[in-house]
């Protein structure tokens, strides 16, 4: 059975701190008691690179690389790319192998605050190893691995250090190289492949830095073992009571990020290397002390604070300011939704940063404004005007639903949800000139998708058909809830933006958004679409309407729905649809039940060693950077207080829970 524990917040940790200090710490996730066959590894990223941790010692498990897509899994459409495992290590202890089978007191642990990946043992009574990975924040392509080995008897070991192509990669190329300066002298291995359609080239590249001065250092040996693995070794005897500490700086990137990804990925490592292990350190740290100046700090309820700095954890290491690159529903934590962007991104993962870190939020946007002009053409293609961004998309923007999923043509409401985005980062940030050069062009083309979309059929009737919405279990229906309401309100956005810019907007738009309607049962409980009667649904979809959207504002309405609608959420839905339904009942001043809603949402989805959260209970999937979202808003809309509107960001007053004495929501700024 797994146990959960904390830990101190300090950089060296030994084993005996570890357990002395687990319950003190809301930044440390640690598991002790480890099942490899129960294992869901947890990532490490800097919002480019994500490296995923695994049960075996000095193992990760997976690298993914963002913003990197080719066609090599189900569906016939692309994949975000696994590349090059290229920061594994192997150790040998007087001539035996150390694995998860021989060695005791194994402990993995994350430091949240400092984004870093601990695994710490024992091989018999001969040494005590500690092994940290990290995803450099400052170094958006490397990564740093620092090993720490304490000999409790006289003994020699054998480090490896391997570069290995997973099975999809082809015409793997491997290298080695030694750079010899007078000062410096260190060893250089890299491999190069091709995607699995050869259309992209990725590779991988490291080093070693030893403590030692120039000329003193180990002797590094180069071995092939096969065509896609390769890897560099040096030995090194100790005496019992002696600490010896190297690391291995490794670089990964593809020709999506450089037009020479080869020559770039060893500049790269070497540039670490040369920068050595504490300059690497200490950047690294100082990144991620910036990013936790937005941090959400909550007290009374210590499980509740870590489960909450676990999502920020994940949602920070997942995204990256000033790239052009979006978040999918499962971050960099692995191959799941093919590593595609969907509404997730808008409506449940942007709010958050939006107001925490509005910097990586307008990351998130530049990814839709540059490919604005495949959203044209997706548009054209369905016969409409403007833009119709597509329901999954990866690297150029076009529409990459798999086929057999109807989602692709007819879940339309991703459209506004973009717009929507769109218009709240104006309303946080009032940033005019970005309005004019991004906001705007984009709110344009929405306002012109819905102004083409609608069927025009009398006053109030200016229906929007055959779509699937929020809820995907009702298919091909019309004039459901949540398409019509974002319809309308981007509709609004795009007059208001025009009026903001002193630019002429559409009349057609306001004509248009006045005459959608928004149906509703005898009983005055909005209707989810035409045709619906009542059955189970997979996800919230009306309740969208009172939040995040504040379409629907009106306290008694918004409980009418709420209390109608919450008895046919399935209990095996994702975990988004029940943190809006927590998030409307603490806004109504309902905390308990709100925070009751609020911890079913994705305690149950935690899965072992480290509570990963999986996108329903029971499910088995990479982290579910989704949920996260969903729950963050609860705590920063729900019991938070905080709202957008045109002023910007405002507090209103905090509803807390019984469970909590205290909650403070940190580095948020007024307009």
């Amino acid at each position: 059975m797994i146990k959960y524990t904390l830990l101190i917040p300090a950089f060296l940790l030994s084993i005996l701190c570890i357990g002395q200090n687990a319950k003190k710490s809301s930044w440390h996730i640690t598991a002790d008691d480890i099942d490899p066959t129960n294992y869901y590894g947890v990532t490490v990223a800097n919002g480019m690179v994500g490296i995923v941790s695994s049960p075996e010692p000095m193992k990760v498990k997976d690298v993914v690389l963002n913003g990197v897509y080719d066609n090599y899994q189900r569906g016939r459409v692309s994949n975000i790319l696994k590349t090059f495992n290229h920061v594994n290590l192997d150790i040998d202890i007087d001539n035996q192998g150390v694995f998860s089978n021989t060695v005791t007191n194994y402990r993995q642990t994350l430091d949240m605050k400092q984004a870093q990946f601990i695994t710490a043992f024992d091989v018999g009574d001969k040494a005590s190893v500690t092994h940290k990975v990290m995803s450099l924040r400052h170094l958006p392509f490397t990564a740093l691995v620092v090993v720490t080995i304490k000999a409790k008897k006289d003994l020699t070991f054998v480090t490896k250090s391997t570069i290995q192509a997973p099975d999809h990669l082809s015409d793997v190329r491997q290298f080695f190289a030694h750079i010899d300066r007078p000062h410096v002298s260190f060893p250089l291995m890299t491999s190069v492949a091709d995607s699995p359609s050869g259309e992209k080239k990725v590779a991988a590249s490291s080093t070693f830095i030893f403590p030692e001065e120039h000329g003193n250092e180990p002797h590094v040996i180069h071995e092939d073992w096969d065509f896609n693995r390769h890897w560099a070794k040096f030995s090194k005897t100790l005496k019992a009571g002696e600490t010896y500490e190297f690391a291995l700086v490794a670089s990964s990137l593809s020709s999506e990020h450089f037009s020479d990804p080869q020559n770039e990925v060893e500049r790269l490592t070497i540039y670490g290397r040369l920068e050595g292990k504490e300059r690497l350190l200490q950047r690294h740290k100082e990144a991620w002390e910036k990013l936790w100046k937005s941090d959400i700090g909550i007290k009374g309820d210590l499980r509740s604070q870590r489960e909450v700095r676990s999502a920020l954890y994940h949602l920070y290491s997942f995204a990256r300011e000033g790239t052009p690159y979006s978040l999918s529903p499962m971050g960099l934590s692995g191959l799941g939704y093919n590593g595609h962007v969907f509404w997730d991104t808008e409506l449940w993962m942007y709010p958050p940063l939006l107001v925490l870190q509005p910097g990586i939020a307008k990351s998130l946007l530049e990814y839709r404004f540059q490919r604005l002009e495949a959203a044209r053409q997706n548009a054209f293609a369905h016969g409409y005007k403007g833009a119709q961004f597509p329901w999954e998309s990866a690297d150029d923007g076009s529409e990459d639903t798999p086929v057999w999923a109807l989602t692709g043509p007819f879940e339309h409401h991703i459209t506004g949800c973009v717009g929507w985005a769109f218009w709240k980062y104006y309303q946080v940030t009032g940033d005019k000139e970005w309005l004019k050069e991004k906001g705007w062009p984009v709110l344009r083309e929405v306002a012109d998708f819905w102004a083409s979309r609608v069927e025009r059929n009398g006053p109030g009737k200016y229906d929007i058909k055959n779509v699937i919405g929020a809820n995907e279990w009702e298919e091909n229906i019309d004039n459901n809830a949540f398409t019509n309401a974002i319809a309308k309100l981007t509709l609004s956005y795009a007059t208001q933006a025009a009026d903001i810019l002193d630019t002429k907007a559409d009349p057609d738009w306001a004509h248009v958004a006045a005459n959608i309607p928004i149906l509703q049962f005898p009983d005055g409980v909005t209707r989810e679409n035409a045709t619906y009667n009542g059955s189970m649904i997979k996800q919230a979809d009306v309740n969208l309407l009172a939040f995040p959207l504040q379409f629907i504002q009106d306290r008694s309405q918004v409980k009418k729905d709420l209390t109608y609608y919450e008895t046919k959420m399935a209990p095996n839905g994702p975990a988004m649809g029940f943190c809006v339904l927590a998030t409307l009942y603490a806004q109504l001043g309902e905390t308990e039940k709100a925070f009751d809603i609020f911890v079913k949402s994705y305690r149950p989805n935690a899965v072992p060693p480290f509570g990963v959260l999986s996108e329903t209970a029971g499910g088995t999937n990479p982290y579910f950077a989704t949920g996260a979202g969903g729950m963050l808003q609860t705590v920063i809309f729900g019991f938070g207080g905080l709202e957008i509107g045109d002023q910007g960001v405002i507090e209103t007053e905090k509803r807390l829970p019984k469970e909590w004495k205290a909650l403070e929501i940190k580095g948020w700024k007024k307009r």
